[in-house]
């Protein structure tokens, strides 16, 4: 079979495919409408997040047997019609969920101990140690919505602490030792911190709304590593601004293009302004499943569920 590459990857991942037979090709540069004048060649294409995979892509490519997607979710594809033609679909959540439940309890403990602004007032000659006064994770209640790969990886590495962690998933009994599965109305009731680890479906968009902000029992702190888009940013600058929200860490942001690669391209509305200048929030560059070792088990993971297909 023959495989497109459309963005570069770890090394592994052509290196393996060429042990085991496959013709790969790269082109990390021509355009969709160049690249879809020739899919109709290939037996499979691999991409990250270089640009969407509609009908129209998918019609040209009249050889297709998979698309692999080296990263945790498939929403740059059209998988309804994808499945529909006969296509069959791989990500790789396995491969970076590690690295997103360690990233997740990294912006929870900076938060609670105010490390980005300690950090940034100690540089500017400022002592202040009664400003700067932390929180102890130990005795909270953490929700997780969501409870996949990355939500599990997430309650794992919260067994270290004193922490009651809760979680809420569309999909029955996926509970485990590390979280006990809620109603959605319990979790509002109970917890201290909520985590989001969902895919960007039609469910997840604009999820985190005033609407559902204010259902919550208590102020809570916010942690989104998942997707950008599930919250409605002017809701939570307003609940940061009232107290409903006690702090946020933002991996991810609503304004993000569609490669997760790009964001200061146009004018930014005045909610994300509040974002980058509030001493509430910690902001990174939806790198949360983005690390030297994550960048090799998403190749592998996408080799072997190839092979376990395929060979």
């Amino acid at each position: 079979m023959k495989i497109l590459h459309l963005d570069s990857n770890h090394n592994l991942l052509i290196n393996q495919l060429n042990d085991l037979g496959y013709a790969n090709h790269e082109d990390y540069t021509s355009s969709k409408q160049e690249i879809e004048a020739k899919i109709h060649k290939y037996d499979g294409f691999i991409i990250r997040s270089r640009f969407s995979i509609d009908k129209q892509f998918l019609d040209a490519a009249k050889n297709l047997k998979f698309i692999g997607r080296v990263g945790a979710g498939l929403e740059n594809i059209d998988c309804d019609y994808a499945e529909k033609k006969g296509v069959y679909l791989i990500s790789a959540p396995e491969g970076n969920r590690n690295a997103v439940g360690e990233h997740t309890l990294g912006m929870l403990l900076s938060l609670f101990n105010k490390l980005n602004k300690a950090d940034a007032e100690v540089r500017q000659g400022k002592w202040l140690r009664e400003d700067n006064r932390g929180l102890e994770l130990d005795g909270k209640t953490v929700g997780l919505i969501g409870y996949g790969n990355m939500g599990k990886a997430f309650a794992k590495k919260l067994r270290g602490f004193d922490v009651e962690v809760l979680c809420y998933d569309i999909k029955d009994n996926v509970g485990d030792i590390n979280a006990k599965q809620v109603t959605l109305a319990e979790l509002q009731e109970k917890v201290d911190v909520l985590s989001m680890h969902t895919p960007q479906t039609p469910l997840t968009l604009n999820m985190i709304n005033a609407t559902f902000i204010n259902q919550f029992k208590k102020p809570f702190w916010f942690l989104n590593t998942a997707r950008g888009k599930s919250v409605v940013t002017q809701d939570l600058t307003e609940a940061l601004k009232s107290g409903k929200i006690l702090g946020a860490g933002l991996d991810v942001l609503e304004y993000e293009k569609a490669s997760f690669e790009s964001l200061f391209s146009s004018d930014m509305p005045e909610a994300f302004q509040y974002l980058i200048t509030s001493e509430k929030v910690l902001l990174s560059p939806h790198v949360a499943g983005w690390t030297i070792e994550s960048k090799e088990k998403l190749a592998q993971t996408i080799v072997d569920k190839i092979k376990a297909k395929f060979c």
